[in-house]
C-alpha cells in the first residue's frame, strides 16, 4: 500500500470517528433537550399545559429543584476540580469585552434606542441554568454538572449586572444598585451554590436520606424546566424586529459562544473544562432576560422573540460547533 494510500485511509477514519461522535452528540446531548422543548410547546398548543401549570412548575424549579440540583451536584463533587480558575476568570473577562462590542454594535445597528438594551441582554445571558446545564449533564455526567455549576453561579452574578446596567442604560426604568445587591443576595440559585461550596471543599458526607431526597427533588428539574421553556416559546410580530433579532440571534448563537470558546483556548482549556464553556455559552437566551426587560419597562414582545428564535437556531449550531470542535480534537 503507498504512503498516499494510508494517509488517505487515516483521513477516512479520522472522519467516520467525527461523524460518528458528531451523531452521537445530536442524538444523545442535544436530541433530549430538543425532544422536551418540542412536547412542551406541543402540550401547550394543545392546552395539556396551562399557563399557570407553567408559571407554578417554573417558580417550582426556580426556587426549589435546581437549587436543590446545583447543591448536591457541587457538595458531592471535589472542590479542586469543580471550581476551575482558568475557566472562571477567562468566562468572566471575555464576557465583559464582548459586552462592550455587542453595545456598540447596537448602538449602530438596532432602533429605536430604547430595544438597544433588550437587544444587548438577548445577544449574551446565556440559559445556561436550563439548557446549559442539560448539555453538561447529557455529555458529561454529574462531574460536568459540578464543573458547570460553579461556573453557573460565578456567570449568573456576571450577567445579572451587565443586563440591570445596560437596560438601565437604554431605559426610562431605573433600579437601584441596592436593589440589585438584594435581589442577587437573594436568588436561590446563588443561595444552594454557596452553601455547597463548604461541602465540597472539606468533603462533608450528607445523610443518605438527605441525598436521597434531594436527588428526587433534582430529577425534577431538568424534564420539567424544559416542558416549561417549550410550552413558554412565542413567535408573536417577528417581522416588526428583524434588525434587533438578527443581532441577538448572531450575538447568541454564533458571536459569543465563539469569542468564549476562542478565549478559552488561547487561556490553555482543553477537554471538559472547554466543553463546558462552549456549552454554557451555546445555550440560547435565558427565560430570566423576559423578566428584568420587562420589569424595567422594556419590550418584553421583543425579549420573548428573541427567547424563542435564540432557542430553535442554537440547535443546530451547537452541533455544528461540536462537530469542529471535535474535529480539532480539542474536547
Amino acid at each position: 500500500m503507498t504512503l498516499a494510500s494510508r494517509m488517505l485511509n487515516v483521513s477516512l477514519l479520522h472522519r467516520a470517528h467525527m461523524d460518528t461522535a458528531t451523531f452521537t452528540f445530536a442524538l444523545n446531548v442535544t436530541g433530549p433537550v430538543l425532544g422536551l422543548l418540542a412536547i412542551g410547546l406541543i402540550l401547550y398548543r394543545r392546552r395539556m399545559l396551562t399557563d399557570s401549570f407553567v408559571v407554578g412548575a417554573s417558580k417550582l424549579v426556580f426556587n426549589l429543584a435546581l437549587p436543590v440540583l446545583l447543591f448536591l451536584a457541587i457538595s458531592e463533587a471535589d472542590f479542586s476540580e469543580a471550581a476551575n480558575p482558568t475557566l472562571i476568570g477567562t468566562a468572566i473577562i471575555a464576557t465583559l469585552v464582548f459586552f462592550l462590542f455587542l453595545m456598540g454594535l447596537c448602538h449602530l445597528t438596532v432602533s429605536p434606542r430604547s430595544a438597544r438594551g433588550v437587544v444587548v441582554q438577548g445577544g449574551f445571558r446565556a440559559n445556561m441554568g436550563i439548557i446549559g446545564l442539560a448539555y453538561c449533564d447529557n455529555l458529561y455526567g454529574t462531574h460536568g454538572i459540578a464543573v458547570a455549576s460553579v461556573f453557573l453561579g460565578c456567570i449568573t452574578m456576571v450577567y445579572n449586572v451587565l443586563s440591570v446596567f445596560v437596560l438601565n442604560y437604554y431605559l426610562p426604568a431605573r433600579r437601584s444598585f441596592v436593589q440589585h445587591v438584594q435581589g442577587m443576595f437573594t436568588n436561590p440559585l446563588i443561595i444552594a451554590i454557596v452553601l455547597a461550596l463548604p461541602f465540597s471543599y472539606w468533603q462533608i458526607t450528607l445523610p443518605e436520606v438527605i441525598t436521597q431526597t434531594g436527588s428526587y427533588l433534582a430529577q425534577l428539574t431538568l424534564p420539567l424546566a424544559l416542558l416549561c421553556t417549550g410550552a413558554s416559546l412565542q413567535f408573536r410580530g417577528i417581522g416588526r424586529d428583524m434588525a434587533g433579532l438578527a443581532v441577538s440571534m448572531l450575538s447568541k448563537c454564533l458571536l459569543y459562544p465563539l469569542a468564549l470558546t476562542l478565549a478559552g483556548y488561547w487561556a490553555g482549556l482543553r477537554g471538559m473544562p472547554l466543553g463546558v464553556l462552549y456549552l454554557m455559552t451555546m445555550a440560547p437566551t435565558a427565560a430570566a432576560s423576559y423578566v428584568m426587560a420587562r420589569g424595567l419597562g422594556g419590550d418584553p414582545r421583543l425579549a420573548a422573540n428573541i427567547i424563542a428564535l435564540t432557542t430553535v437556531v442554537s440547535l443546530p449550531t451547537t452541533v455544528a460547533g461540536f462537530a469542529l470542535l471535535n474535529y480539532w480534537q480539542l474536547l
